[in-house]
């Protein structure tokens, strides 16, 4: 375990059940950081039937899960590509807690349209990816990082990458040109802010099952198939490629999450970190 006690930790995306964004939220509240999620806001439809039933409301459900693991934390609707609510989301957390400490990179677009042959791929399912991952991360790792300055003392700021930027993927080449972005940003954000005692590290998960592998199969979906029934074989057919036997969990995730945000990453920087079950070994 870590000790992140005292610390703020903000963390983008976080309003899925299953998603990373969560996992990591409630590992460092965990771990003691009192937590800002974010996400975009979303209807309720969004949320996966069963889950509904079950009572999750999104981000007022993480924000409900900290608070019940004795952790201060705070909600928020944000688009993390627009540069004003960018600012506004640091700004009220600067305003309810004083300082951050941990920043988490992790919202991302939703796949759907860019997830076809570069020659059908349209303009706008383009523009769309790189405008969340690309644009989003730099906005709220430029607002972030000027408070680290400022504030002095040091800081973690964390990207989540992907396999996938590392490697090209037939009708993936919208996501895997952002995330092959991503880790040059990374590089690049870890030798500047590196005087001032910033740690900058990118993580590269494989297949993670979440809802994100739900709008993968129905972009994917071939005729004669459900969304469902395709979901279920894009799994196994995964599970028997990574060598560890399964593909990823948010938790999985979280883990690596929890050690770059603690002193035990203090001379961790400007690394792409695979956490992929031996998917990927570099």
């Amino acid at each position: 375990m870590y000790d992140l006690t005292g610390k703020v930790a903000v963390v983008t995306g976080a309003g899925g059940r299953h998603g990373i964004g969560r996992a990591i939220a409630t590992r460092l509240a965990r771990e003691g950081a009192d937590v800002v999620v974010t996400d975009v806001e979303q209807s309720l439809e969004a949320i996966r039937p069963a889950d509904r039933q079950e009572g999750w409301q999104g981000l007022t459900s993480v924000v409900e899960e900290i608070q019940g693991l004795g952790r201060q934390a705070l909600g928020l609707f944000s688009d993390v590509s627009d540069s004003a609510q960018v600012e506004d989301m640091v700004g009220q957390t600067l305003d309810r807690f004083g300082h951050i400490d941990i920043l988490v990179n992790n919202a991302g677009s939703r796949p759907g349209r860019d997830r076809v042959l570069v020659v059908e791929l349209e303009e706008g399912a383009f523009d769309e990816v790189m405008r969340v991952n690309v644009r989003g991360t730099y906005l709220c790792s430029r607002a972030v990082a000027r408070h680290m300055i400022d504030r002095g003392g040091g800081g973690k700021i964390i990207v989540i990458s992907s396999g996938a930027g590392k490697r090209g993927i037939a009708r993936y080449a919208a996501y895997c040109a952002s995330k092959f972005a991503l880790i040059g940003f990374t590089q690049s954000l870890a030798h500047e802010l590196a005087p001032h005692q910033v740690n900058v590290n990118a993580i590269c998960p494989g297949l993670v099952d979440s809802e994100r592998v739900d709008f993968i199969a129905a972009a994917l979906v071939p005729e004669g198939q459900s969304a469902e029934e395709h979901r279920a074989l894009m799994v196994r057919e995964r599970n028997t490629k990574v060598p560890l036997g399964r593909i990823a969990v948010g938790d999985d995730i979280a883990k690596m999450a929890a050690f770059l945000s603690s002193s035990e990453s203090d001379y961790v920087t400007g690394l792409a970190i695979s956490v992929s079950g031996g998917s990927e070994m570099s």
